[in-house]
């Protein structure tokens, strides 16, 4: 899952903290792929509208912070 999609979704770097119940400072070191444990909670917050993609993870193994 992309940052820039997830911050489209939830508008800020707040929203998108408080949401899954971490620091805005955590989101803000995301790279361009967030991690994937975000990714796997803010599919099941979002009911689907963001997909988490296994194989984007896959190629990249992007750790949880």
């Amino acid at each position: 899952m992309k940052k820039n999609e997830v911050l489209k979704h939830f508008n800020t770097v707040n929203s998108i903290a408080k949401a899954i119940g971490i620091t805005s400072s955590a989101v803000s070191q995301w790279r361009e792929i967030i991690p994937e444990r975000a990714a796997l909670r803010i599919e099941k917050i979002t009911d689907g509208a963001l997909k988490y993609s296994a194989e984007m993870y896959k190629k990249n193994h992007v750790s949880t912070p």
